[in-house]
């Protein structure tokens, strides 16, 4: 399934899920306000502070709690944990802390992880996800030529190549690395070339997917993570 040549009008990409932008507003006010042992407020306070759903509220205190920021205790709410270096246990909440200082690792560890992602996924994916990964690359086209960024664009084109894979840990894994990175991400797509540089390496791996090849693939994806890290260490 080739590129179209004549690019379609814009559409929608998928958006940061609501409990993902409420994570992060959480983890500033925690961060910034509370000290361990406090209790969070209620969902219903939560809610009402932040104009979303109650169920937004519970999946974002899970994002905390996967992370390790905060704990549910029986009969005490919501705990806000004891985020000193010595007491922490989960590796990925640190590396959240000091992302600055993790951002190579994390890197590293995307290099480790997605291009076997893209061999299995050159296996899996279906038609539908392979129009929606075509979808992407021409909404990521349409803003290179008009010199916007694609942020959207770059999370949903690896996280459909995760869901391809067809195993719910991998692409829970792919989703929290590109959530630790964002910030990083947004800062590096702001360079000169980045843009185009993505999409470059994007159509790479689209181009194996389409034709099969799992080997091709995670060349493809080796090659874009490595061009990707090699520009963004040269900015920190």
């Amino acid at each position: 399934m080739p590129l179209a040549s004549t690019l379609k009008p814009p559409f929608e990409v998928r958006k940061d899920k609501v409990y993902d932008q409420v994570a992060r507003k959480l983890e500033q006010f925690i961060l910034q306000e509370l000290k361990p042992g406090d209790k969070l407020p209620s969902e219903r306070e939560l809610a009402a502070s932040c104009k979303v759903s109650r169920s937004s509220i519970r999946d974002a205190i899970r994002r905390l709690e996967m992370i390790g920021l905060v704990e549910p205790r029986q009969g005490a709410g919501t705990i806000v944990r004891d985020i000193s270096p010595d007491a922490l246990v989960n590796p990925l909440f640190s590396a959240l802390l000091q992302k600055r200082k993790h951002v190579a690792e994390l890197l590293d560890v995307r290099i480790i992880v997605e291009p076997p992602i893209a061999a299995r996924a050159a296996r899996h994916i279906s038609a539908e996800q392979l129009a929606r990964l075509e979808q992407i690359l021409q909404s990521q086209a349409n803003k290179v030529a008009s010199g916007e960024f694609s942020i959207d664009e770059d999370a949903e084109f690896h996280y459909i190549i995760a869901a391809a894979a067809n195993n719910s840990v991998v692409l829970h894994v792919v989703d929290v690395l590109m959530d630790l990175l964002r910030e990083t991400r947004e800062r590096n797509m702001q360079f000169e070339g980045r843009p185009q540089k993505s999409f470059e390496g994007h159509k790479r791996i689209f181009t194996a997917l389409c034709r099969g090849e799992a080997k091709a693939a995670e060349v493809a994806m080796r090659r874009h993570l490595e061009e990707v890290t090699q520009l963004v260490l040269m900015q920190h």
